[in-house]
């Protein structure tokens, strides 16, 4: 996974999860100079991803990251591996009778999604990028500094590692996380919202087949999410994502397994028989941020590092999978007329085309949040009466699904 020596660095991208590994990948089958820096320790090739006990950290991945995903010959080895197709999704409020659900028939799909461990994604593009040789990966590759230089009039970024050395180059992405340093070392600033929830995470064995459906209830204590997994042939696993107070989750991850399986099962009314946790429970503080600008000259922000949103819709991945596939088509298209990856125009491009579908979707998921978080009487009969309404109306159902299913981020055409 070697560029030849002595190439120069077009770009170098830091953070190597999902979202950053993407963009190495179509950039790199593109024949992009990329340097792809991972703070983790290097590991061996994981392949126990997909196979036995599932991952923790799972994502509804939506047709279109799908398409994605396909079109960089990455999801066959997903395939492979594990993947958990989803055809129905089930949103009922537990605080009275409203009820809506979606079907992949009423959507003309296949499926709504797939519910996809993690370690499965990540394992798939770690294997596609060993074999772009003009794609190097470096872990231990710890950022200390961020400098802006020139060359001519053309601005470069500069990186200072840990261990010394200085790399440069005409585009620097920050794909690393929610929590971004390199945004934070650029002067970033984002607009952050306490969520004022903590999810709790698990899996869990069913005493009936889920029958390949995503349920939501929401909750007086927030939303629980029981999203499907199928299981070397099995209907009977879910992965559990309980958002909810700091106290609850701390109460929750206390449980026995046996306790917190009546809990969830009781959450639920019994809807999947006896819940079973097979892994422990571990909770995830909930923050929403956005950043308040996505680009700098030879910097761009992309996944968690521009965006972080509520787990409420899954989107999550997705968002940033949409991030990247903007980005390269802009970078590849300048690349193509010979302007250089950090051309400030170009990054704004990306930036217009990206920001206003993200801000949607955190307004949106906030909304929601807050919607289904009142204890008010009134409030309670409204969403009530709102979703069985819904759900009787067939066009706004489809508008809504093609937001779940991904629709309204199509996939640039160099991507498809």
């Amino acid at each position: 996974m070697q560029q030849q020596q002595g190439t120069p660095d077009e770009a170098i991208i830091v953070g190597a999860g999902m979202v950053g590994a993407t963009l190495a990948v179509l950039l790199g089958q593109a024949g992009v100079a990329v340097r792809l820096l991972d703070a983790r320790p290097a590991s061996l090739p994981d392949d126990t991803a997909g196979r036995g006990r599932p991952g923790l950290r799972v994502s509804a991945l939506t047709p279109v990251s799908q398409r994605l995903l396909e079109g960089l010959g990455v999801w066959p080895a997903m395939a492979e591996r594990r993947l958990s197709p989803y055809t129905a999704m089930q949103v009922w409020d537990a605080e009275g009778s409203g009820e809506i659900r979606f079907s992949a028939d009423q959507a003309g799909v296949p499926v709504l999604g797939h519910i996809v461990e993690n370690d499965v994604t990540q394992a798939a593009l770690e294997a596609r990028l060993a074999s772009l040789p003009n794609v190097r990966c470096e872990a231990e590759a710890r950022v200390v500094a961020l400098e802006e230089t020139h060359q001519g009039r053309q601005p470069r970024r500069e990186l200072l590692l840990e261990d010394g050395r200085r790399l440069s180059a005409p585009l620097v992405v920050a794909a690393d996380g929610a929590r971004s340093p390199l945004r934070e070392r650029a002067g970033i600033e984002t607009v952050s919202r306490e969520t004022g929830h903590v999810a709790v995470i698990t899996t869990v064995r069913l005493g009936r087949s889920h029958g390949g459906v995503a349920r939501q209830a929401f909750l007086a204590t927030g939303p629980l999410a029981f999203l499907p997994l199928r299981i070397e042939g099995r209907d009977d696993h879910c992965s559990i994502v309980w958002s909810t107070s700091p106290d609850e989750a701390a109460r929750l991850t206390r449980l026995s397994p046996d306790a917190l399986g009546e809990e969830l099962a009781a959450a639920i009314n019994h809807r999947l028989g006896v819940v079973t946790p097979i892994d422990r429970a571990v909770s995830v503080a909930l923050t929403q941020r956005h950043a308040r600008d996505y680009v700098q000259p030879g910097l761009a922000l992309v996944g968690d590092a521009a965006h972080s949103i509520h787990p409420l819709a899954g989107q999550g991945v997705n968002l940033g999978l949409m991030d990247v596939a903007v980005l390269a088509e802009e970078l590849l298209a300048a690349r193509e007329r010979g302007v250089p990856m950090g051309d400030e125009r170009i990054l704004a491009r990306y930036a217009r085309r990206r920001r206003g579908d993200n801000a949607s979707m955190l307004m949106l998921m906030d909304g929601f949040r807050l919607l289904f978080g009142a204890r008010q009487p009134a409030l309670t009969l409204a969403r009530n009466l709102g979703l069985a309404g819904i759900d009787r109306l067939t066009p706004l159902k489809r508008v809504m699904m093609r937001q779940a299913i991904g629709e309204r981020g199509r996939l640039p055409a160099s991507c498809r």
